[in-house]
C-alpha cells in the first residue's frame, strides 16, 4: 500500500484529533473541577473524649468507638483518648484490634492523647526522664495503629521560666525517641503555663523540631481555676490560636454551649476558622464535645453541623 502523508497532512489530522479529544475530555474536567471546588476545606474528625461520659460509665466500649464515630454521626477520623484503655498500651494484640476495627470501618487514626504519665516538665530531672520514658509505649501504640501524633501535656511546677526550660527539655528527649517511629509529640494548650499561647510558642519554638508541635484547642485557654474551678486568668483564644497554629499538626475544635442559631456560644468558630485558614494549615478539624445542657450524641451532631456550616462559608 503507498502512502503519501505530508508533514501539513499529518499536522491536519493530528489537529482534528486533538481537538475531538478536547471537546470529549471538557466534560471529564469539568466534573474534576467541580469536585475539587465542592471539596471542604477540612476534613472532620472525632475526639473520644466528646464520649467520655459513655465511655466512663462502660455504655460504649473502647473497641466501639471508631465503629460509633462512623455509623452514629457520619465521621471517618478518630481521635483516642489513652485514659479508655490505660492498661493496654502495651499490648499488641488488643491494639491490633483497635486498629481492626477503625479499617473495617473506613476510619483513619490520627493520634492518642496522653494523660496521666508523669510531667514532661518536672523540676526534679530524674522524674521527668522517667515521664518522658513512660510515653514510649504510647509512641509505639501510635505507630502500630496508624496514627501520625501523641498529644501530650507541658507541665510542670515551678516558675513560668523553670517550667519552660523543663518542659523544652522533657519534650525534646521525647521528640527525638519519637523521630525514629515517625510519629509527631505534639502540646494542647491544656491549662496551666501550657494555656499561655506565648509560652507554649517559645516552648515549642525552642525545641525546635519538625516532629514537635502543637494541638491548638478552641476553648483551654484558662490558665489558673479558683477551688471551685472558675476560671480566673484566661488567655485571650484568638490570640492564643494565633500563636499556636504556625506549629499546629491537629486543630481540637472545643464546644459547650450553643444558642438558637446552633452558633457556639464561647468561641466564635467562624473567627476561629479564619485564623486556622490564614496559617495554611492542612489537617483536620477535631470536634471535641464537652457540654453538660446537650446529651453527648446531640453535642457531637451540633458541633459537626456548626463545622460544616461554617467550613463551607470558607
Amino acid at each position: 500500500m503507498k502512502t503519501n502523508i505530508t508533514r501539513r497532512n499529518f499536522m491536519k489530522q493530528s489537529g482534528v484529533i486533538s481537538g475531538t479529544l478536547a471537546i470529549s475530555a471538557s466534560p471529564l474536567l469539568s466534573a474534576c473541577s467541580k469536585a475539587v471546588k465542592n471539596k471542604p476545606l477540612y476534613d472532620i474528625s472525632l475526639a473520644q473524649w466528646s464520649l467520655h461520659k459513655a465511655l466512663f460509665a462502660g455504655e460504649l466500649s473502647n473497641l466501639d468507638f471508631a465503629k460509633v464515630a462512623k455509623s452514629e454521626f457520619g465521621i471517618s477520623a478518630v481521635e483516642y483518648v489513652n485514659a479508655f484503655f490505660k492498661d493496654k498500651g502495651k499490648d499488641k494484640s488488643y491494639i491490633n484490634q483497635m486498629k481492626q476495627v477503625a479499617e473495617d470501618q473506613g476510619v483513619k487514626s490520627l493520634l492518642i492523647m496522653i494523660d496521666g504519665e508523669g510531667y514532661l516538665g518536672d523540676n526534679d530531672e530524674t522524674k521527668r526522664i522517667q515521664a518522658v520514658e513512660n510515653h514510649y509505649q504510647w509512641i509505639e501504640a501510635a505507630k502500630q495503629l496508624g496514627c501520625h501524633s501523641i498529644r501530650v501535656n507541658a507541665a510542670g511546677e515551678g516558675t513560668a521560666e523553670e517550667v519552660q526550660q523543663n518542659a523544652i527539655d522533657g519534650l525534646g528527649r521525647l521528640s527525638t525517641f519519637a523521630k525514629d517511629y515517625d510519629i509527631n509529640v505534639i502540646v494542647e494548650n491544656h491549662g496551666g503555663y501550657s494555656s499561655n499561647g506565648q509560652w507554649l510558642n517559645q516552648v515549642i519554638s525552642s525545641v525546635s523540631m519538625p516532629n514537635c508541635g502543637t494541638l491548638p484547642d478552641f476553648g483551654n485557654f484558662c490558665i489558673t481555676r479558683d477551688e471551685e474551678r472558675n476560671c480566673i486568668d484566661e488567655y485571650d483564644r484568638y490570640q492564643g490560636m494565633k500563636d499556636l497554629m504556625p506549629f499546629a499538626k491537629g486543630v481540637s475544635a472545643k464546644s459547650h454551649d450553643f444558642d438558637e442559631n446552633g452558633n457556639e456560644i464561647h468561641s466564635d468558630f467562624t473567627k476561629m476558622l479564619n485564623i486556622v485558614k490564614d496559617s495554611g494549615f492542612t489537617g483536620y478539624v477535631g470536634i471535641e464535645y464537652e457540654g453538660e445542657v446537650m446529651s453527648e450524641y446531640d453535642g457531637i451532631r451540633a458541633t459537626k453541623a456548626l463545622l460544616e456550616k461554617t467550613i463551607a462559608s470558607l
